[in-house]
């Protein structure tokens, strides 16, 4: 008799299992998120300025000297002149040109 109750047990089990509602859900997809293009590189030649020259020249006291030899620059290119005045407005420290 156990058994039979047990086995009716499980067959009722089954039965509403199965007649329940099942509810069915569609995957969701995840967008791929597209990594952002890198800036562009920034070389030697699109830099520069005063500490940039300094840094590339090996020695920079010699940018102080009136009379340092061509390789270390001039003055025009380190300053920013009034072009109204023709006097000097600043200095360049860094100048990126694109």
């Amino acid at each position: 008799m156990k058994t039979y109750l047990a086995f009716g047990l499980l067959i009722m089990t089954a039965i509403a299992a199965m007649a329940a509602p099942q509810t069915l859900t569609a995957p969701i997809r995840t967008r791929t998120v597209r990594k952002p293009a890198p800036p562009p590189p920034i070389y030697r030649e699109n830099v520069q300025g005063v500490v940039p020259r300094a840094v590339r020249g090996g020695n920079p006291l010699q940018m102080l000297n009136p009379r340092a030899p061509a390789k270390y620059g001039t003055a025009e290119q380190s300053v920013v002149i009034d072009p109204e005045t023709g006097k000097w407005k600043g200095i360049k420290l860094f100048e990126i040109i694109f």
